[in-house]
Order: C-alpha cells, then sequence, then structure tokens
C-alpha cells in the first residue's frame, strides 16, 4: 500500500483561505515543511526546484498526457508532441519575431499612451488585460471586433474557475471553440483572399503528411490564446507592482535600459505569473521521500520552485547578474515553452514604453494590490498612481 492511501489526513489544503490569500508565502512554508505534499484538490504537488526539475527531464516517468481534453501540443508525449512542436516552434523564430516586432512596440505606447498625465489607474484593467488583448489579437490576425468579447469570456472563465463550476468552465470552453471554428470557416470562405497571419498560417498545416484537423487547429489557437491572456496581463501586473514598490530600482531601470531583460526574468521568478502545471505518473516511483503508484496526478508549483532557497539563496532578492538557467519561468525540457521569444518581446516592449512615458509610478496611497486565487498567479487588482 503507498503512503497516500496510508495517510488518513491531507498534508494540506491548497483551498484554505490563508493559502488563497498568499499562495508565496504558503508555498515557501510548504517547500520546507512538506516538499511533496498530497491534497484532494490537487492531488501530489511538488515544491521544490530539485523534484520539479526531475519531473520535467523524465517525460518517460512523468507524462504530460495529464488533460481530459485533447491539447496539442501541452498534453501530448513522445512521439505526438514532437511532431506538433516542429509545427509550432517556427511560429517563434528570429524572422516572424523580428517580423511582428514594430507591431508589438506600436501596441506597448498605444496603450500606454492612454494613461492620464498624472492620477489613479488600476492597471490590471487598463494596462494588463488590455495589452495581453490587443497584443494576441494581432500576433493571431484577428480582428479588434473581438476586444471586448475576449475580455468578457476571460472573465466569465476565471469566475467559474474560482467557483469550481465544471458545468460553466465546460459551456465556456465551447463558447471558446466556436469563436476560433468562425474564425477558420471565415478564412475558408475568403480561399486564396485569406489574410496571411498566423491563424491562416496554422491551418495550412500538416502532420504526419495529412492536413490538420479542425479540432487539433482549434486546440493549437485555444492554447496558445488562453495562455497568453493570462500569463501576459499577469506578468505585467507583476512587474508594474514590483518597480511601483521598489523605486530605487525603478529608477535604475530608466536610467540603464539593458537591464531590463534580466529584471523582468527576476521579478517574475520571485512572483510567478503561472503558478502550476500538471503531471502524471506512468509507473510507481519514488520522489521527495514519498511513494506514487503508477496514474498518480502531480502538480509542479513554479510558484514554489522558483523561490527554492537552495537553488537561489534568499527568494526575494533580485539579482540581475543571476544565472538564468535555474529560472523555470518558461519551464524546461522537452515542453519549455515555445512562446518564450514573443512574450519576452512583449513584456519588454511594454515596460521599455511604460518607462519612456512616465516619470515615476508608484503605490496608491492607503491601498495595496490584491492577489488573484489559485489557480491565477500575480494580481487580480494593481492600484497605481502615475506621474507623465
Amino acid at each position: 500500500m503507498t503512503e497516500r492511501f496510508n495517510t488518513a489526513q491531507q498534508d494540506w489544503d491548497p483551498r484554505a483561505e490563508h493559502v488563497l490569500d498568499d499562495q508565496i508565502a504558503a508555498y515557501d512554508e510548504m517547500r520546507n515543511r512538506c516538499p511533496v505534499a498530497f491534497s484532494d484538490y490537487l492531488q501530489w504537488s511538488l515544491f521544490r526546484h530539485e523534484d520539479v526539475m526531475r519531473v520535467l527531464e523524465d517525460h518517460k516517468t512523468f507524462s504530460n498526457a495529464a488533460s481530459r481534453h485533447l491539447s496539442v501540443p501541452n498534453a501530448m508525449d513522445p512521439p505526438e508532441h514532437t511532431k506538433f512542436r516542429r509545427i509550432i516552434e517556427p511560429y517563434f523564430a528570429p524572422g516572424p519575431m523580428a517580423e511582428f516586432a514594430p507591431r508589438c512596440r506600436a501596441i506597448a505606447e498605444n496603450v500606454v499612451d492612454r494613461l492620464p498625465a498624472e492620477g489613479d489607474v488600476e492597471a490590471m484593467a487598463e494596462m494588463g488585460q488590455n495589452f495581453a488583448l490587443e497584443i494576441q489579437c494581432a500576433f493571431m490576425g484577428w480582428p479588434a471586433s473581438l476586444h471586448e468579447p475576449l475580455r468578457a469570456w476571460v472573465e466569465r472563465q476565471q469566475s467559474a474557475t474560482l467557483a469550481g463550476d465544471r458545468e460553466a468552465l465546460g459551456e465556456l470552453a465551447l463558447e471558446f471553440d466556436g469563436v476560433i471554428r468562425e474564425l477558420l470557416d471565415s478564412r475558408r470562405k475568403a480561399g486564396t483572399a485569406a489574410p496571411d497571419d498566423v491563424t491562416t498560417r496554422i491551418m495550412n498545416e500538416t502532420v504526419d503528411g495529412r492536413p490538420l484537423s479542425d479540432e487539433e487547429i482549434v486546440s493549437i489557437l485555444r492554447n496558445w490564446t488562453v495562455g497568453e491572456l493570462g500569463t501576459i496581463s499577469a506578468s505585467i501586473g507583476i512587474l508594474m507592482r514590483y518597480l511601483a514598490a521598489n523605486p530605487e530600482l525603478q529608477e535604475r531601470l530608466r536610467v540603464e535600459r539593458h537591464l531590463l531583460p534580466a529584471a523582468i526574468d527576476e521579478i517574475l521568478r520571485i512572483d510567478a505569473p503561472l503558478m502550476s502545471n500538471r503531471r502524471v505518473t506512468t509507473c510507481p516511483v519514488e520522489i521527495g521521500g514519498r511513494q506514487l503508484p503508477a496514474g498518480e496526478r502531480l502538480t509542479l508549483l513554479w510558484g514554489s520552485a522558483n523561490r527554492d532557497e537552495a537553488v537561489f539563496g534568499v527568494p526575494d532578492e533580485v539579482r540581475l547578474g543571476r544565472d538564468p538557467k535555474d529560472n523555470l519561468l518558461y519551464g524546461a525540457g522537452i515542453h519549455v515553452c515555445p512562446g518564450a521569444p514573443l512574450a519576452r518581446m512583449e513584456l519588454e516592449d511594454f515596460m521599455e514604453a511604460l518607462l519612456d512615458a512616465t516619470v515615476a509610478i508608484r503605490l496608491q496611497d492607503g491601498r495595496s494590490a490584491v492577489r488573484a486565487r489559485f489557480p491565477a498567479g500575480g494580481y487580480s487588482e494593481v492600484p497605481l498612481h502615475i506621474r507623465r
């Protein structure tokens, strides 16, 4: 009998109020108290960098096929994963990134230009969410008319996730898939007049000598879009709040812009925009002193592993000269995020535009940022005072 079934009580409760109120602090405590912990909600949670890296590097023992639905290529293992990954990676190669760069910078500047000359703003709604929506639609080749419907969809999806409403989440997934299918249909009707954009190009890809099915296309576009909207928005909020709360670093970055890429990666290491990912064991295995049978679900907690004292020392210390190889912001191994080049460009362009357009950003008097609740990372509200 495994340790899981011998355990009379859960090791922790991920839905306890003190955990949801401050996930980072709770994960720091768990990493030292019980680094591989069982709960009914998340099954086996891994808190240490060492254990997470082991899982990421051993995809035979720890499968990525942990989704109940088709997820291309996120929930696939080799050889299927390899085939689809070859299709996806070229979209984020240096050439396409250079081609998209002027548009990316222009969108960042446009979002920042809407800020008041001086005054209070709720940065998540007015900057983080706006930028994520506009930049993702631009990259995919989708019309601006989708901005507000997508914003409303994201809000409903977040509410249903927090409520644990599986029925609503299923309906929302179908609704989103329907939006993508309409985009595909419009391009097919346009024929050779269809726009030459990312969406049209994906539609024309092949795997194993056959065209991608609509289900596969929808899955790819869904994963790109839903993931991008959440993580880019969360990242913008984290970065703005951190610089507002740390004026010395803010002033340094205003002068030494070449440090901005390293600062972004470090700040997002400290405060994760994406909290977790899933795996499932394919055979009996021991990890972190716990014996797990085959078929056990794992939750890899990026928000903990990237703060592991054994790797990073003082977790909250920003070291701009740190070796980036240990930073799991974009994952590691064969499933490392293929869109990392795009995400880095977007975040750097936005922060450059924000620093260019402002003299100072600070937290509003008497107000604090409100942390998002699992499974989201970052903040739901970031109240800032802007001076341009």
